[in-house]
């Protein structure tokens, strides 16, 4: 999973459920893909959070370009993965730790 929070600060989460356990505060989310680039929505309560698809079709351009300005403006001075296909370019961003 990764996920934006509403500054587009990016976190990279092993799957659904360490995502959900560890986001804490739906209004702080914009936006998020799962490893198919599949946009995601978040639902719920503080601290009880549910996501969700909010569609079918990948995106993966528009994650692309998230992670590029993510690095641009809070890694500066490193390179964000250049895998040509999606699971390279996913498999290259660092996950949060628990």
């Amino acid at each position: 999973m990764v996920l934006f929070d509403d500054d587009y600060y990016m976190y990279v989460l092993q799957d659904q459920a360490s995502a959900e356990a560890w986001w804490e505060m739906p209004d702080e989310y914009a936006c998020g893909f799962d490893a198919l680039a599949r946009p995601l929505r978040m639902t719920g309560e503080p601290h009880q959070v549910t996501l969700e698809l909010s569609g079918d079709e990948p995106a993966e351009a528009d994650l692309r370009r998230l992670v590029v300005d993510h690095y641009q403006r809070f890694l500066q001075g490193r390179t964000p993965p250049r895998g040509s296909t999606l699971s390279e370019f996913i498999a290259g961003l660092p996950v949060e730790s628990a």
